[in-house]
């Protein structure tokens, strides 16, 4: 099959495994994707992901609006805080999850995976979640 150019124009929303909703995206279900994906992420007021990780597969983030609280490593003690604008980049199997802590305005950004089926590689870590109040 010859490789082409494709295009989605389907602003069409899922739950994903951590709690939060993404835009159907560029993935190997959607486009064929072999090596990566790409979401549209959405963290409304006051909310926040699950923590996980992403099983052999790296995540870039570009946060488009709002501000949002990253926590990682093994017990999600490190901490940045991605402001729109910023770039992130989150190593393969690195725990993490992220809050947006206005109540007022969504936090919305562009993620990147090496996965192509995007929700396959992530490993949902309950017991971290309530190490981050």
């Amino acid at each position: 099959m010859k490789a082409t150019c494709k295009m989605l124009t389907n602003k069409d929303t899922f739950m994903a495994k951590t709690g939060l909703p993404y835009r159907v995206g560029l993935t190997a279900e959607s486009v064929g994707a072999t090596g990566l994906s790409m979401h549209v992420i959405t963290i409304p007021p006051g909310g926040r992901a699950q923590a996980h990780k992403h099983e052999g597969h790296e995540s870039m983030l570009f946060l488009m609006s709002g501000e949002a609280e990253t926590y990682f490593g093994d017990d999600l003690s490190e901490h940045v805080t991605v402001k729109a604008g910023d770039l992130q980049y989150i190593p393969a199997g690195c725990a993490h999850l992220s809050i947006n802590k206005s109540q007022t305005e969504s936090c919305v950004g562009i993620v990147a995976r090496t996965d192509p089926n995007e929700q396959e590689s992530v490993v949902m870590l309950p017991e971290l979640d309530a190490l981050v109040g």
